[in-house]
């Protein structure tokens, strides 16, 4: 019997949590749903990751409210997936006058940015509730960096007795994942990044380079993380295990692709390759069966040397799905 497609089954609405982590920094996450961070300074408030719809932000903006009235000046594209940026203008009519993204977010956004909010509100249909409030692609009004990984070409926003650093820290779940770091008080926004107990979509990755990106995030020693799902983490010993399970999963899904790729597999037996090493480690987490088959489908490419992801669309998906059901 075939599976729903993607998440069209998963109507059920999640708890949302919003908490604070630091003198600063606030967590919302909702269950294995995509995750937002606040920073709240004493002038201005950062928004890292804008959620999918307009409707879905001003539930945001209306926690903020509960505990501050500061004007929200700059919000964080940490990449370019619908699920993330299509909420934003709710920000921009709240006031927000700066939306940050790296060059590499930017230039997917021309690449793919269309194909892929067509793609992703056919996938997740209860996080696009009223998808028609969203006026069209986000577009960063403030781009940094080079595209190359590192603190060369970050940026510092003072928002008030707390600085948020924000760089591109290297490839990963896409080639433009983009970080923010309050130093001071060890608080890290990692995006999609860093999962924890949910699946870890990896249909945009650049596999190879995941692992290499997570250790440089390691290295800063963070106390607490808001990773793109599941539950913020409290203590270095809590960030290490989101940090270790994201390149558990990772390098899991990369040596099946690499084995079956070398076995001259086609897609559907990669996909049954690939579940023997996923399933009994992962096959309990939210979203997972929704991840695996687009993990697998970008897993296989990579291993066949398809350095630069295919677009998505939403035709591809189902052609995709549909040829892997049993």
């Amino acid at each position: 019997m075939s599976k729903a497609f993607a998440s069209q089954a998963d109507l059920e609405d999640k708890k949302i949590t919003f908490e604070q982590l630091s003198p600063h920094c606030w967590a919302y996450t909702a269950e294995g749903d995509p995750n937002s961070g606040v920073i709240i300074g004493d002038k201005y408030i950062m928004v890292s990751d804008a959620t999918a719809t307009p409707a879905m932000a001003r539930d945001l903006i209306k926690q903020i409210r509960t505990v501050s009235d500061k004007p929200i000046k700059y919000v964080l594209l940490t990449h370019y997936h619908a699920v993330r940026v299509l909420g934003a203008s709710a920000y921009v009519a709240e006031g927000a006058t700066e939306v940050i993204a790296s060059r590499g977010t930017y230039e997917l956004i021309v690449e793919r940015g269309a194909q892929d909010m067509q793609s992703e509100m056919e996938r997740f249909p209860r996080l696009f509730r009223g998808a028609d409030s969203v006026p069209g692609l986000t577009w960063p009004t403030l781009v940094i960096g080079d595209g190359k990984p590192g603190r060369q070409g970050s940026l510092e926003v003072d928002l008030g007795g707390v600085k948020v650093q924000i760089w591109h820290p290297g490839a990963g779940h896409t080639r433009g994942d983009t970080i923010a770091w309050v130093e001071e008080e060890k608080v890290l926004f990692s995006g999609d990044l860093v999962e924890y107990e949910a699946g870890v979509y990896t249909g945009d990755a650049q596999l190879e380079e995941w692992p290499a990106t997570l250790e440089a995030l390691r290295a800063l020693n963070a106390e607490y993380i808001v990773p793109g799902r599941g539950e913020a983490m409290k203590g270095n010993a809590d960030v290490n295990k989101a940090l270790d399970y994201t390149k558990r999963w990772v390098t899991t899904l990369f040596q099946a692709g690499k084995e079956a790729a070398a076995a001259g597999m086609d897609l559907k037996a990669a996909m049954a390759h690939a579940r023997k090493s996923m399933d009994p480690v992962f096959g309990h987490v939210f979203i997972y069966e929704h991840c695996l088959p687009f993990d697998v489908s970008r897993a296989y490419d990579e291993a066949k040397g398809i350095k630069n992801p295919r677009i998505w669309t939403a035709e591809r998906d189902k052609e995709m799905w549909s040829a892997l059901q049993s």
